[in-house]
């Protein structure tokens, strides 16, 4: 089968292609695990951390890739959930113990970084760990509801807000343009403002029914009672941070900071960016709960999913895209066609 796959950890301003097409045996399904011959899979800030070794794979070479859509092409043994052919997904969380708080276990895995992943045309996965897709949602659509659209909606649980409070969100890229639905949808007495850096996305956030949108620094009208940032940078934070409103919570939806500016962290200013009770929360991963609830809420309301797609042999592109910001929606990889 064909394969995008990680050899090295690089940086991409060293090495701008660093995923490499490749032919690879298609792996087969052992006891409770499906084959999957994959349709689309989403790109993911998380594969620029793996190729750049924040978060790197646990072997190399890797197959990344975690928001896989596709339909089910063999079964191994012992599997009853899933009939073949029919459409399933795939998310960041492979494995781990099955307890509440699995996304923090020491046994957690995640595909496309412990496990081979979806930048492939098959993949193998255990079958508690996929999901049916909601048949309102095309193959592209769906694919950045497995991780943008699942950990923005822990991000949203995470951020503890009520109905009628101000939300935040800064940057708005994959996650940020569902996560703006979802809040709308479930808090619709809320004001949502949304801090971008670029133009467009504010435009586009204004778009989806962004109340107000401004550039990082800017001063909301009012100031919010907790903030989701989906950054890769330090500067949103503490701009944040300082508008938050006392007893506000900043929530941070990524796996790592990027390295760039982390020296406005010596910028931090108790008064100015932690007194009055300020909360900081961090979001690990997403759990199978996470997702089993979001499908059905994203179906229902049903979430716009803005995308940007790219054939699999270009997911250097896409990446070299994402990294630069150039964003609208979400980069969805195109495998084998879809529905």
């Amino acid at each position: 089968m064909r394969a995008m796959v990680i050899h090295d950890i690089s940086a991409f301003d060293e090495n701008p292609e660093p995923l490499e097409l490749v032919e690879v045996a298609r792996p087969e399904p052992g006891y409770g695990e499906i084959l999957i011959g994959v349709s689309v899979c989403g790109v993911c800030h998380t594969e620029i951390d793996e190729i750049e070794g924040r978060t790197p794979p646990s072997r190399l070479p890797m197959i990344p890739g975690h928001e896989i859509v596709g339909r089910v092409a063999s079964l191994g043994d012992g599997c009853r959930r899933f009939n073949l052919g029919e459409r399933v997904g795939v998310g960041w969380i492979h494995s781990s113990n099955g307890a509440e708080n699995e996304n923090l276990a020491e046994v957690f895995t995640a595909t496309g970084r412990d496990t081979e992943g979806g930048y492939a045309e098959y993949v193998v996965v255990q079958e508690n760990y996929a999901y049916a897709i909601p048949a309102v949602f095309s193959d592209e659509e769906a694919a950045p509801l497995l991780c943008a659209g699942a950990v923005g909606f822990r991000s949203l649980r995470l951020a503890n807000i009520r109905d009628g409070d101000v939300l935040g969100l800064t940057g708005f890229g994959g996650s940020g343009h569902l996560v703006l639905q979802m809040a709308k949808h479930l808090y619709p007495g809320s004001k949502v403002f949304v801090f971008a850096r670029s133009q467009s996305e504010r435009a586009f956030a204004t778009e989806l029914g962004a109340d107000w949108s401004g550039d990082t620094g800017d001063d909301p009208p009012l100031q919010p009672h907790a903030i989701i940032d989906t950054t890769p940078a330090w500067k949103p934070v503490l701009a944040a941070l300082k508008c938050l409103r006392p007893g506000g919570r900043l929530v941070i939806n990524a796996i790592r900071k990027e390295a760039a500016d982390c020296d406005l962290v010596a910028q931090i200013s108790y008064e100015d960016h932690l007194w009055m009770e300020k909360e900081l929360k961090s979001v690990a991963n997403v759990t199978r709960r996470d997702i089993d609830e979001f499908l059905p809420i994203a179906a229902a309301i049903p979430l716009r999913v803005e995308t940007q797609t790219y054939p699999l042999e270009k997911a250097n592109d896409a990446l070299m895209d994402l990294r630069a910001g150039h964003l609208r929606g979400a980069k969805v990889l195109i495998i084998s066609g879809t529905q």
